[in-house]
């Protein structure tokens, strides 16, 4: 962890010493009718705050979740390190979860997730993996970590004057963080999303999708939308 934090502190220190007309800084905001993550239920309605700051390909960004109708939904706060050159793109993202507390980074005892991820975009076909490295991972069936995993495709395409995504996503091996026994589809999703442009700089997209978790049989009918600038 304190290597992450030492990488994030230089990247943040030459951002700013040398290339401040450069930077790009980004700030948002959405709300869910129910928080879907990778096929999985995790919360009703949520608040989902986000703050980023990109310097040639290096980003380092900030997203939150907070439930606004269940008080018992758990609040997430997730930091996000990433490159991207052209299509490629590596990124380190810790998540931490408010049922714990924030400043304990011990082993067996923290609820901080650090998960690895390293992807392509072909333009046609996204295709990203995820792992697992450290922090509070799930176990597989002999109890130990399991250095849990996804993998996700998704296709974006242009039909009826709306952005399509289609998306599959599956966890690979066994892990209780997916309720996973062995390989499994979790995400089968399609989405539709509309970009209201305001003033050719504030952005307010819409979305309805359909997601689809064939590991747990549920369905969710998913509406949202966010503000950026």
């Amino acid at each position: 962890m304190k290597k992450i934090l030492f990488i994030i502190l230089c990247v943040v220190g030459m951002a700013t010493a040398e290339a401040q007309d450069t930077l790009k800084v980004s700030l948002g905001a959405g709300l869910v009718n129910q928080y879907i993550w990778r096929g999985q239920d995790l919360g009703d309605a949520n608040l989902q705050p986000s703050l980023g700051i990109g310097w040639q390909g290096l980003s380092l960004a900030a997203w939150g979740s907070v439930g606004i109708t269940d008080p018992q939904d758990t609040k997430e706060l997730d930091l996000t390190l990433g490159y991207t050159y052209e299509g490629f793109n590596v990124g380190v993202t810790d998540y931490w979860f408010s049922n714990g507390s924030y400043f304990k980074y011990k082993a067996h005892q923290t609820t901080h997730v650090w998960e690895a991820n390293l992807g392509y975009d072909f333009g046609f076909l996204n295709v990203q993996w995820y792992t697992n490295f450290a922090g509070d991972d799930g176990v597989n069936k002999d109890g130990k970590r399991a250095y849990s995993s996804y993998l996700e495709l998704s296709a974006p395409f242009r039909l009826g004057n709306l952005d399509w995504t289609a998306t599959l996503g599956a966890v690979p091996y066994a892990t209780t963080l997916y309720d996973a026994n062995s390989f499994c589809i979790t995400n089968v999703s399609l989405r539709a999303t509309k970009d209201f442009v305001i003033k050719e700089r504030y952005h307010l997209p819409l979305f309805v999708g359909l997601t689809a978790n064939p590991r747990s049989e549920k369905l969710y009918l998913l509406f949202g939308a966010s503000f950026s600038l």
